[in-house]
C-alpha cells in the first residue's frame, strides 16, 4: 500500500521514469466536479521538465490522457483512471551507472531491500514519478475549489538567499512571472543566478518552499495519529528530495516564549478568531478556520556532474562523474508537487469531517 496517498479520497501512482509510462487511479473522488482538462494540463506544464535554463533540458509533452471516471466533462464518482506516456527518455545515458551506487540516491537502499534496481534514472525513485501526482491533486483542487478553499505555494529560499517578505506581505500574484516561483521579484532574480552559476560549475542546491491555504473550515484533522499537521507533513515529506517540514512559526517557535508564541482568541462581530496566528492555523491538530501555512526544505539535487567518490556494487572505490539530464535546483518545478500534496491531503481529511456531521 506504499503507493497509495489517504483514505477516503485515494490516489494510487504507477509507473518508471525510462518506462513506456506513468500514470495512476483516483477513487472516491465526488461525483459532478467539472473536470477542467485544460486546467489540470497547465498544472502538469508548471511541473514539466525543460521549462527554461535552470531546469533539466529532457523534453517531455506531459499530456495527460484520462481513461475512466469522467463522463460529459463531470466526475461520475468512479475510479479515475489517467496515463502520461514518457516521450523523451535516454536510457543510454545511464548506462554508466549500471553497477554504481550513486551517493545520496536510493540505489544501494533499492538494491538491498528489493534485490534489484532499475538504474535508468532510478526507476520508481526517480521524481518523473511526481507529474502523476500533480494531475490527481489537481482534481483535488477542483473540488476544493468548490468549497473555497485556495493552496498557493511559491519558492521562499534558495541557499543562502531568501525572501524578506512573508505570504501575507508578498503579492502572490507574481509568483508565475519568473522560472524560479518567487514572488519577491528582485531575490528570484538573486536565485535564477546563483542557480545558473551553480549549473555551470556542476553542482546543485536547495532550499525551501512555503505554501499557504485559505478557506479551510473549522475541524479538518483527527485527534492523536491523524492530526491535520503529521498528515500534511506524511505528504510533503513523500515527495523526492524532501529534508524538512514545519508549520505556522515552527522552527522559530523555540526562541520564543509561550506569551510571545499563543494565538489569543478575540471576537469579531460574531465570529471567534485569535488574535496572532503562530499556530498556522491549526491547533490540537484541527483547522482552527485561520490560514494554514507552513515550508518544505528541499536538499540539492544528489545527482551532479562534479567527480565524486563512491562504491560499485562490487564494492570497489570508484570516482563517479555522472552524466544525463538533471535539474540544478528541484524547487521551481517542486512548486506544484507541493500543492498537489496539499489539495489531496486536505480533500481527503474534509471526506471524514463530512462523515461526522
Amino acid at each position: 500500500m506504499s503507493n497509495t496517498l489517504g483514505k477516503l479520497f485515494t490516489f494510487t501512482s504507477f509507473g518508471e521514469s525510462h518506462g513506456k509510462g506513468i500514470g495512476g487511479i483516483v477513487d472516491g473522488c465526488p461525483s459532478g466536479i467539472e473536470l477542467d482538462e485544460e486546467y489540470i494540463q497547465n498544472e502538469l506544464n508548471r511541473r514539466r521538465p525543460g521549462q527554461s535554463a535552470i531546469s533539466t533540458p529532457r523534453k517531455e509533452g506531459d499530456k495527460v490522457e484520462f481513461l475512466s471516471g469522467i463522463f460529459e466533462g463531470k466526475t461520475t464518482g468512479t475510479p479515475i483512471a489517467f496515463i502520461i506516456w514518457n516521450e523523451n527518455q535516454h536510457s543510454s545515458d545511464y548506462d554508466h551507472l549500471k553497477e554504481v551506487y550513486r551517493p545520496s540516491h536510493a540505489d544501494y537502499t533499492y538494491q538491498q531491500k528489493y534485490g534489484i534496481r532499475d538504474h535508468r534514472g532510478g526507476g520508481r525513485s526517480s521524481a518523473r514519478e511526481t507529474a502523476s501526482r500533480v494531475v490527481a491533486g489537481a482534481i483535488a483542487k477542483l473540488a476544493l475549489k468548490k468549497q473555497g478553499v485556495e493552496i498557493t505555494a511559491y519558492t521562499s529560499q534558495v541557499g543562502h538567499i531568501v525572501m524578506t517578505q512573508t505570504f501575507e506581505t508578498a503579492d502572490l500574484s507574481l509568483i508565475e512571472s519568473n522560472v524560479v516561483r518567487c514572488p519577491q521579484t528582485e531575490i528570484a532574480e538573486q536565485m535564477i543566478e546563483y542557480i545558473a552559476e551553480l549549473k555551470k560549475e556542476g553542482d546543485s542546491i536547495g532550499g525551501i518552499i512555503s505554501c499557504v491555504i485559505k478557506g479551510v473550515p473549522i475541524g479538518l484533522g483527527e485527534p492523536i495519529f491523524d492530526k491535520l499537521q503529521s498528515r500534511l507533513a506524511q505528504s510533503m515529506l513523500s515527495i523526492n528530495a524532501t529534508h524538512g517540514f514545519d508549520y505556522g512559526r515552527g522552527f522559530e517557535g523555540v526562541s520564543l516564549r509561550g506569551s510571545e508564541m499563543n494565538d489569543s482568541f478575540i471576537k469579531e462581530g460574531d465570529k471567534v478568531t485569535t488574535k496572532t496566528n503562530n499556530s498556522g492555523g491549526i491547533q490540537g491538530g484541527i483547522s482552527n478556520g485561520q490560514d494554514i501555512y507552513f515550508r518544505v526544505l528541499f536538499k540539492p539535487v544528489a545527482t551532479i556532474s562534479k567527480k565524486q567518490n563512491t562504491l560499485d556494487i562490487h564494492t570497489n572505490e570508484v570516482e563517479l562523474e555522472a552524466k544525463g539530464r538533471h535539474d540544478p535546483c528541484v524547487l521551481p518545478r517542486a512548486v506544484p508537487i507541493v500543492e498537489a500534496m496539499a489539495a489531496m491531503t486536505l480533500l481527503d481529511l474534509y471526506l471524514c469531517q463530512a462523515l461526522t456531521v
